[in-house]
């Protein structure tokens, strides 16, 4: 999902040479998910009195974090315990977290006149959670490059997951399990597994296969809990029998493998005039929530012409907007600062970094002909 906004600050001509080396279509599918999630966020609190708003809501949540899992496990596969790579895990994921976390309790304090929202870092509020599960998720990506068979593996962790409500609310573990196979599987994905989804076939009937997918959502508006769709309880917390934990782990790993499919389907392939915002949805992603949430608590939702057609498509819209103001490059250059900090005081010099700045820098030269000679 992040893989550019984790790494910390770079020079401007690292930033060129990284910008030419992006793929447009990786770039094109974080904007276009993050703007899903913007306006599903928005979304919540009108979809309780329209049955066609609860199943759009639906099925964008089969499929928008399995998206952005998949894409950050994808791009997580070179991770090691490298000290330049945990550094910046440490500070383009840890350190955010820890900011946000903040941030967030103290703003429900202070606009939702709540004096008693705790802060803990032990228990991600709102969106926050994500960071969270990424960092754990990249921090165990060395133990799934060295299993045989990882896939089935974390689809196994996932289903106990699910039958364990003794997990708890810590580290957010619950979503962390049972988001697990996604980013598995995003780390065994190859270049041409992308090349498949996108070919012409694909996108043809992806067509159906979405129709059919919102008539099954507006269908299970009334039958079904949309908890199942968060990933963050077990089916015990959920009031249903034990045994539907795995099942509807199975299940919906593999309808979102199908959605997810047919979005990555219709994503473009060229640069568009979004594609830059592509790397900038670390920022989107963090900060639309306080807009969502000031509205929610400053009672903005309470009029009644949002809930009629008009007024969910002017939340929709505006939801998609803001998001795409929000990871524009000004937002970045003023935010970089708890987004993408280098921290270099925080952290001892790496001898092996040292040593590969000196050669580049031909400082190894007279020592080297000196052996020679």
């Amino acid at each position: 999902m992040f893989h550019a906004a984790s790494s910390p600050a770079h020079p401007p001509q690292k930033q060129q040479n990284e910008h030419k080396q992006r793929d447009a279509f990786f770039d094109n599918a974080k904007f276009l998910a993050i703007v899903l999630v913007a306006v599903g966020h928005a979304w919540e609190p009108l979809k309780g009195d329209s049955r066609i708003l609860e199943g759009l809501y639906t099925v964008v949540y089969a499929f928008h974090m399995p998206a952005f899992i998949i894409i950050s496990g994808y791009f997580s596969r070179s991770f090691d315990m490298r000290p330049d790579r945990l550094r910046r895990l440490i500070t383009g994921v840890a350190v955010p977290y820890i900011v946000f976390e903040t941030a967030y309790s103290l703003f429900k304090r202070v606009i939702d006149d709540d004096p008693d929202m705790a802060i803990s870092l032990l228990d991600p509020w709102y969106l926050t959670w994500f960071l969270i599960a990424l960092f754990v998720w990249r921090m165990t990506t060395p133990v799934w490059k060295a299993i045989r068979r990882p896939l089935p593996v974390a689809l196994g962790i996932a289903m106990l997951a699910s039958v364990t409500p003794e997990i708890g609310n810590d580290l957010d573990l619950q979503r962390v399990l049972q988001f697990l196979p996604f980013f598995v599987l995003g780390l065994n994905m190859r270049a041409e597994h992308f090349q498949w989804v996108r070919r012409r076939a694909v996108r043809i009937l992806s067509v159906p296969v979405a129709a059919v997918a919102l008539a099954v959502g507006w269908w299970s508006v009334p039958r079904m809990n949309t908890g199942w769709f968060y990933h963050r309880d077990s089916a015990q917390e959920l009031g249903a029998p034990w045994w539907t934990g795995p099942v509807m782990v199975l299940a919906l790993f593999g309808c979102s493998l199908v959605l997810t499919a047919c979005f990555f389907a219709w994503v473009p392939r060229r640069s568009l005039w979004f594609t830059a915002l592509g790397a900038g949805t670390l920022y989107g992603y963090l900060l639309h929530g306080f807009f969502v949430k000031a509205a929610d608590y400053r009672g903005w939702y309470d009029h009644d012409w949002l809930y009629g057609p008009l007024g969910e498509i002017f939340v929709t819209v505006l939801a998609a907007a803001g998001v795409t103001l929000l990871c524009s490059a000004p937002v970045r250059r003023v935010f970089r600062c708890v987004m993408e900090p280098e921290m270099k005081w925080a952290f001892k010099p790496d001898p092996a970094e040292l040593a590969r700045g000196r050669e580049k820098r031909g400082e190894d030269a007279p020592a080297r002909e000196k052996v020679s000679a």
